[in-house]
């Protein structure tokens, strides 16, 4: 065939120029070349000299960034103009198919068009980015003239009688339309910019966010290609290869985007509907309302995107029908089209009956569905996540002005607000995130079901109302699920709340032998927890049999009925495929249905719990009273306290002044169940930059009074005032009458509450507290806080992460922390609660001394000390003494010397002192014992546990997810071991769920395999019958019934499939969960102490947590869909292949994008996923910490650092958060494109093959179909897969701690051999013995020999590191007896199985602790006494009174922790326990260090009597404690110095208990 620009036919009218140039066809298509030939000649050398000579400057950083005005409508236009443009290519060459030589004039002109439209949007963007508009002009030159010749060729169409009937007249209209659209955008430019025409050019700067270099995250700023196809993240992801990603690399989040813009939007929102009188409306329907206003725009545009997206999906259907409906015409003839003007002119009638020009609509139907659906996800998405940062912004404002009593009282919990922040926002996230499916599911189905019936008439009705009449079902299944989730959830708490207090307690229940009761208790809640999992996995499994089988059973049931409704019924290829894609585009929509509404109620539900949480009671204006002049008799008081500006002009006073008053309180020491006040009848006074202490017994309201001055407390009555006073010396009633005038905003104050509250920071940020660093005042802090040993023994010094997910600090450090904090705060006022409760008699006088007496006095500061410590009332200047709830007495310690002489001799007695004075030199080298050798020994095992990782690649593995800073994290390959580890778990269910789903697959091929050869039968049968002259095709001998009666037996086996293989994998799932939690537990209760001493309880307690629930719930329904869409994804290109062979060249280049295109998105995706999920956990715990330290902030008046800093966590966690997203929408771009040429391969080879080697037309229809099913699965596979490996971090960690070696239980005498009341008498010999804590350490102990007879008191002292606690641990065999051995009653413990050793003897531990249940299981456990035995032993205890008064008496309830209980309490509580086991040998390890005297008095006094007959071992804390011992032994760095009777060693000269006896008076 020849090839000439007009043709070259001998009778041709294309060269004929008669009725003038203009009127000749080929002309005016040469004419239209022209202006695309000068674009391409003019913006060529352009591109390529002034680019290409700095190619860099097409990756300019985006600071240069501008955008001309209409951007983005140019872009717009751009695109529609191609796409017309690609059409006009095809009308002309399916024009040209009817001459016989080629006409180029059809469709050239239109390619060079396409070109040169390509090469003015690049020219134009790079104008852009280099922003140089002058160069714009090429581009104007260009619309004008192509917009004329464009209009001068319609205007020859008209006048030709050219109408709408012809395609090629409406294009060119059309293209006359666009190319004026652009002329006017680019005319608009001149005007925006004034480059020309002008004699001042516009300045423009780039967008704010744009010129700070630090923001990475463009899509709000790139171009529209770039955002559709998420282009710009190309590099992003491609350096995720080559470095992890961090928070460094994405940089920060664009204003837009940030918590404060949205809180301030949302703000706006709520604002807009206060009430006329200012009162806020309550209830959910406000923030409903709010949400609307604030972020309702940007989900309008996403319910837009997502209509066009949802019709354009119906593309597929329609053109599968046509392609094969085109192939199977038995006479190909079509009608010779219309020559005008010397050209053929074709109708769009006979332009879409082509199935080649179908297929390219197909292909760009699917790009530009794919694109809009992805489009809509990522606007609904950063709607939801910017929704979910000022959410959590506007509840982090609430807290900050919350009224702690409300946390106090139990109406809420620390936990409830954690809540409100890790669920409830995300539910409401997840509802903006689900949101456009709510509006545009109807349309999908009511559109679905008009095709359906269209193409099957009444039949296709009866196959929706089958998928109808389930959908019900499903959402019935829908709702057991999440009621099932709900109580898997209560469950799994409860779970998780006992293994927390079993961790924690781990080293008390490995001591009393009480490890295997406790680990009953939590298994008992795992198999109730694992019923409810049961429950949760049928209606799992229910659910994916549901949406494999519907389906199958709507698309049999049409068929059936189809068949049989007509004798003459079209069962033609092309409607049983199109009817079979439309049935699988009809039940996504249902089954998204069920998880909609759901979210739509969990929506609701967290609105409404919102709602309560905004309306909760705030603070008052306690701390900001009105100017009153006091009334009345001036009985009041004033507590001044000192100036708050630095200079000392001013005075800050806080005056409580009641009289005969109530406060209703607030704190831990709460109402009785009457409801009485706390604090009653508070007239108060503090000298100014002196030292006034409160004291009092356990409970008698002293925090109270300090919380009331700071304003925490419910105030009944009665007024705290902090005021100004003009000058140092004014008088002291004037001072009065000023305070209460003057009295406004108190300002900060430095308050160490008696609960010690760190933050997760290091521990120089724990101590300047945002403060600036002043090295000298820092040094003296420390030192007065005896911290510099401590901050030896650390890791990184005082840069070393304390808090709860730092190193696990003791009672003690925590609290000398918490006062060094309050030390180094340069505010005038320091409130002091209770500093020495769990310090060493050293410490706290090294304290009182340097701390107090000597850093804060010299400074004038007013300091208010609650303490127990009696023998530090002389150094007070005024003493405040309380007792339940109110002032006993006030005064100096001379004036209740003579006021109440009975008190006062009280206070004698209990302070072991003859006088108040104070003499003895401070031991500053003593030190709390346990703590530092706790820390130490962390550390040292830290140590020695990095050498081993070395050596064990899988320990480094398991361990690193861990450690507190990740330098760099493992990237490999997809964790295959784990995969195994998980598999293998599974037993005998594993062959089962590889055959079921392999058979599922393959009988799912046969189905639609029977399809196609059923219906190809049905056109072949139809042409026979035409051929012989039959009516229908049932006359000459063809009958549906065989094939229809196959067809059906295949369905209901594929049926029967999909509910084996749902099953299977829950199934197996379960049995996993189950295997590992059950290995995990046991491994984790025999491990040796070690293991708790070396590794964060945080990081065991997640293994429980968080990475059990991964297991439990995630990762069976991530196997289901990576399984079931990775063997779609197979079985379809096998099926395209099988059809059409030559697919199989072009599937190579497109295996090998996927590939590289899944390889980077993996890696990119888990290290996003990590810092989603690692950047929420400093959010959540800000939110935990400020509700803990919420009074603390407030009193150092911190409230906006800490807002700052959550705005800086919430923004952090969004931009983890925004970049998966887009993250995700680059690959499923990337996938559905790979995916739309799939379809586009198949469908052009396939028709090609039909067309020429006649291929049957069902199997046509078959390709296809599948080919558009490739493009569902394929981002699905890789989704999954990438999923799947961030969940298989979770079994890498669990299988790392299931390598610990168990402590040896077993021993060489059984249990039954060792005597029934061993030991009786209470006999110890230790001969020998030497002990270290793991065979890479040095001894704690050497070569110890000593005899406790039966009965004897022993006391045993030293300084920290000794090796105390060490000896009383070998009793246990705590630790690693290598050398000697303990004979206790003729029995070697080393003998013993270590169950039977442990519950043979007591201890009593430095930290009480209690466990959650009844004050029996407290006390007993094992459920061995009776109640009169228990009685007995809370009598001895002094508990009696205490227990009786509280309902339900021995059943009364214990919290958490014993925190209804003092510590006082709890260490009596303790002591009961140790009685309560009759042991004849008891073990208390500084059981008096944190309790106050009178208790003290009462354990010794308990000990000497209630356990006369017994040996009692005591480790001393306070060496008075054991100055009635029958025995003294003194240890010094691991041996024994001194061993004798204490009068003996107290009468040598040169002893050293005898210096310890010195020192501690």
């Amino acid at each position: 065939m020849s090839l000439a620009f007009c043709g070259n036919e001998n009778n041709s009218l294309a060269y004929n120029v008669d009725r003038g140039v203009l009127n000749n066809g080929c002309f005016l298509d040469a004419l239209n070349v022209v202006p695309h030939i000068f674009l391409l000649f003019i913006t060529f050398p352009i591109l390529f000299i002034g680019w290409g000579s700095q190619s860099s400057k097409v990756h300019i950083h985006h600071s240069t960034w501008l955008h001309f005005p209409g951007h983005n409508l140019r872009w717009l236009l751009t695109f529609i103009l191609l796409f017309v443009l690609v059409c006009e290519i095809a009308e002309g060459i399916v024009s040209d198919g009817f001459t016989q030589s080629l006409h180029l004039h059809l469709y050239m002109p239109a390619g060079l068009a396409f070109m040169a439209g390509i090469t003015s949007i690049i020219y134009y963007h790079n104008i852009e980015t280099s922003n140089f508009p002058k160069l714009l002009l090429a581009l104007l030159f260009y619309w004008v003239l192509a917009f004329l010749m464009k209009t001068i060729k319609f205007a020859k169409y008209t006048e030709h009688s050219v109408g709408l009937r012809q395609l090629r007249y409406c294009i060119t209209g059309l293209l006359a339309l666009l190319y004026g659209l652009l002329l006017a955008v680019e005319i608009n430019v001149i005007l925006g910019r004034r480059y020309l025409c002008f004699t001042e050019a516009t300045e423009v700067k780039p967008p704010e966010d744009l010129q700070d270099l630090g923001v990475r995250f463009l899509q709000p700023f790139v171009n529209l290609l770039s955002k559709a196809t998420y282009w710009w993240m190309n590099t992003f992801i491609t350096a995720a290869h080559c470095r992890p990603i961090d928070l460094k690399v994405i940089g920060k989040l664009p204003i837009a985007m940030r918590a404060l813009t949205n809180y301030l939007k949302l703000r706006k929102a709520f604002e807009s509907q206060r009430r006329p009188l200012g009162s806020m409306p309550q209830g959910p329907k406000w923030i409903w309302r709010a949400l609307r206003q604030a972020f309702g725009r940007p989900l309008i545009i996403s319910i837009t995107f997502r209509f066009l997206a949802d019709l354009l999906g119906f593309a597929g259907p329609l053109c599968i029908s046509g392609i094969v409906h085109h192939i199977s015409k038995d006479n190909r003839t079509i009608q010779p089209p219309i020559k005008l003007l010397g050209v053929y002119f074709i109708s769009s009638q006979e332009f879409l009956a082509n199935a080649y020009v179908l297929a390219v609509l197909l292909f760009f139907a699917l790009i530009l569905q794919r694109t809009f659906l992805q489009a809509s996800y990522y606007v609904a998405i950063e709607t939801g996540i910017n929704l979910r940062g000022a959410i959590q912004t506007k509840i982090y404002n609430k807290i900050m002005r919350l009224c702690t009593s409300n946390m106090s009282m139990g109406e809420l919990t620390v936990g409830q607000i954690c809540n409100l922040v890790a669920i409830d926002t995300n539910q409401l996230m997840w509802f903006f995130f689900l949101c456009p499916n709510l509006w545009a599911m109807p349309v999908q189905i009511i559109v679905g079901v008009i095709l359906l019936y269209y193409l099957l008439g009444i039949s296709a009705l009866i196959g929706a109302t089958v998928i109808a009449v389930l959908a019900p079902v499903q959402y019935f299944v829908a709702t057991k699920l999440s009621q099932a989730q709900k109580s898997t959830l209560e469950y799994s708490s409860e779970r998780l709340k006992k293994t927390n207090e079993l961790l924690r307690g781990i080293k008390l229940l490995k001591l009393y032998a009480w490890e295997h009761i406790f680990c009953h208790s939590v298994e008992e809640t795992r198999d109730k927890e694992l019923t409810s999992l049961q429950t949760f996995a049928l209606y799992t499994s229910i659910s994916i049999f549901m949406n494999a089988a519907i389906p199958i059973a709507a698309v049999l049931t049409t068929f059936v009925v189809h068949v049989h409704i007509s004798e003459e019924a079209d069962l033609s290829p092309a409607v049983a495929f199109a009817s079979l894609s439309l049935f699988h585009i009809l039940v996504t929509p249902l089954f998204l249905l069920s998880s909609v509404v759901r979210s739509t109620v969990k929506a609701l539900v967290s609105a409404q719990k919102l709602s309560e949480f905004f309306s909760s009671d705030e603070i008052g204006d306690e701390q900001e009273p009105n100017a009153t002049m006091p009334t009345g008799p001036s009985n009041h008081k004033t507590i001044p306290s000192c100036p708050r500006n630095h200079n000392n002009k001013y005075q800050a006073v806080v005056s409580t002044q009641l009289s005969h008053n109530q406060w209703e309180s607030v704190f831990d020491i709460c109402f009785d169940q009457y409801g009485t006040p706390t604090l009653s009848n508070i007239n108060s006074k503090v000298p100014f930059g002196q030292l006034t202490m409160i004291v009092g017994q356990v409970g008698c309201g002293k925090s109270s009074l300090l919380l009331a001055a700071l304003g925490e407390m419910q105030r009944v009555s009665g007024t705290v005032t902090w005021n100004i006073l003009p000058s140092l010396d004014s008088e002291r009633d004037d001072s009065c009458f000023h305070c209460v005038y003057l009295g406004r905003k108190r300002g900060s104050v430095a308050y160490a509450s008696q609960k010690p509250w760190l933050l997760n920071a290091t521990l120089v940020e724990n101590i300047t507290f945002e403060m600036p660093m002043i090295k000298p005042r820092y040094k003296a802090v420390i030192e007065a806080c005896s911290l510099q040993p401590d901050i030896d023994i650390l890791p990184q010094g005082d840069l070393t992460e304390i808090g709860e997910r730092g190193i696990i600090l003791s009672g003690g450090q925590r609290q000398r922390i918490g006062v060094a904090r309050a030390l180094y705060q340069q505010t005038n006022v320091v409130l002091l609660d209770d500093p020495f409760s769990a310090l060493d008699i050293h410490l706290s006088d090294h304290l009182m001394q340097e701390g107090i007496c000597k850093l804060l006095r010299e400074e004038k500061r007013t300091v208010v000390l609650v303490t127990h410590k009696l023998q530090y009332l002389p150094h007070a200047d005024w003493i405040i003494a309380m007792k339940d709830g109110t002032i006993q007495t006030e005064g100096t310690l001379k004036d209740i010397q003579n006021s109440d002489p009975k008190l006062f001799e009280q206070w004698k007695t209990l302070m072991h002192r003859q006088d108040g004075e104070f003499e003895k030199e401070t031991v500053a080298e003593s030190m709390t014992v346990l703590e530092r050798k706790n820390l130490r020994r962390a550390m040292y095992s830290k140590e020695a546990a990095k050498t081993e990782e070395e050596h064990e690649e899988e320990s480094v593995e398991s361990e690193v997810d861990d450690s507190l800073s990740q330098a760099m994290r493992h990237r490999t390959t997809i964790p295959w071991r784990s995969c195994g580890v998980y598999l293998s778990s599974a037993g005998l269910l594993l062959p089962l769920l590889l055959l079921s789903q392999l058979f599922k697959h393959t009988l799912m091929v046969a189905i639609d395999y029977w399809l196609a050869h059923w219906t190809s039968h049905v056109i072949t049968a139809k042409m026979d019958a035409t051929g012989r002259n039959c009516t229908v095709a049932q006359e000459c001998g063809f009958s549906h019934s065989w094939y229809l009666s196959v067809f059906s037996v295949l369905c209901c086996l594929g049926i029967v499939l999909c509910l084996v293989t749902s099953v299977a994998v829950e199934w197996t799932g379960l049995r996993v969960a189950k295997e590992l939690h059950h290995n995990l537990l046991s491994k984790i209760i025999l491990a040796p102490m070690r293991l708790f001493e070396t590794t964060p309880l945080g990081n065991i307690l997640n293994r429980f947590s968080s990475d059990t629930n991964t297991i439990d719930q995630h990762i069976p329904a991530t196997l289901e869909c990576l399984s079931r869409s990775t063997l779609l994804c197979v079985s379809a290109l096998g099926v395209i292949s099988y059809v059409t062979p030559v697919f199989l060249i072009a599937l190579v280049p497109l295996a090998i994008a996927c590939y590289f295109i899944q390889k980077y998105f993996r890696v990119a995706s888990r290290d996003l996923q990590q810092l989603e999920d690692s950047t929420q956990l400093p959010l959540l715990s800000h939110f935990s910490e400020t509700v803990e330290g919420l009074t603390t902030i407030r009193a150092f008046r911190y409230e906006s650092r800490f807002r700052q800093r959550l705005l800086e966590y919430t923004d952090a966690n969004n931009i983890a958060s925004l970049f998966l997203t887009a993250a995700n929408r680059w690959l499923e771009v990337r996938m559905e494109y790979v995916g739309a040429c799939v379809v586009l391969i198949a469908a052009v080879a396939s028709i090609s093959n039909s067309l020429y080697n006649h291929l049957s037309t069902g199997l046509v229809g078959l390709g296809l179909t599948y080919a558009l099913m490739v493009s569902n699965y394929l981002n699905w596979m890789v989704r999954n897969l990438a999923d799947m490996e961030v969940q298989l971090g979770s079994v890498k960690r669990i299988n790392g701690l299931l390598k610990t070696e168990p402590e040896n239980y077993e021993g060489l005498m059984a249990a039954s051999q060792v005597p029934d009341g061993w030991p009786r008498q209470g006999e110890i010999q230790i001969q020998n013995l030497s002990v270290r804590y793991d065979t890479t350490l040095k001894p704690v102990l050497k070569q110890v020999n000593a005899h406790i007879s039966p009965g004897q008191k022993v006391g045993i002292c030293g300084r920290t590191g000794s090796g105390k606690s060490s000896f009383s641990l070998a009793f246990f065999r705590m630790v690693d007896m290598f050398e000697g051995r303990i004979i206790i009653d003729d029995i070697d413990i080393a003998k013993l199985p270590l169950q039977t050793l442990r519950s043979r003897f007591s201890i009593i531990l430095q930290d009480p602790i209690l466990f959650s249940g009844t004050i029996r299981f407290n006390l007993d456990p094992e459920m061995k006494a009776t109640d009169d035995m228990l009685w007995e032993a809370l009598e001895i205890a002094q508990l009696k009174p205490v227990v009786k008064t509280l309902p339900g008496g021995l059943d009364a309830m214990v919290t958490e922790g014993g925190e209804n209980f003092s510590q006082g309490q709890r260490q009596l509580f303790c002591l009961a326990r140790a009685f309560v086991r009759k042991s004849s040998i008891l073990i208390m390890d500084e059981a008096t260090a944190s309790i106050d005297m009178a208790t003290e008095s009462i354990l010794q006094k308990v000990v000497m009597t209630a356990f006369a007959d017994r040996t009692v071992v005591t480790i001393a804390h306070r060496v008075h404690t054991i100055l009635n011992a029958d025995l003294v032994i003194v240890m010094k760095r691991g041996i024994i110095l001194e061993y004798d009777r204490p009068q003996a060693l107290l009468e040598k000269e040169d002893s050293v208990f005898a210096a310890f006896v010195k020192a501690d008076k």
